[in-house]
């Protein structure tokens, strides 16, 4: 990336890594429903890549 901002003449910032304040608990019933649903949100979103994928 630094490469790719450096050739237009800008100069890399470096960003702070910021950390998770809370742990998710995926465990029981609403954990599984959060996992279904962000599944579906991916398959959805990525159909044609994954299709493609299958395919090969």
């Amino acid at each position: 990336m630094n490469s790719k901002v450096e050739k237009y003449g800008l100069q890399a910032v470096e960003r702070p890594r910021i950390k998770a304040t809370r742990k998710l608990d995926l465990s029981g019933p609403e954990g599984q429903q959060i996992v279904k649903s962000e599944t579906k949100l991916a398959l959805r979103t990525h159909r044609n890549t994954f299709r493609k994928l299958a395919d090969m």
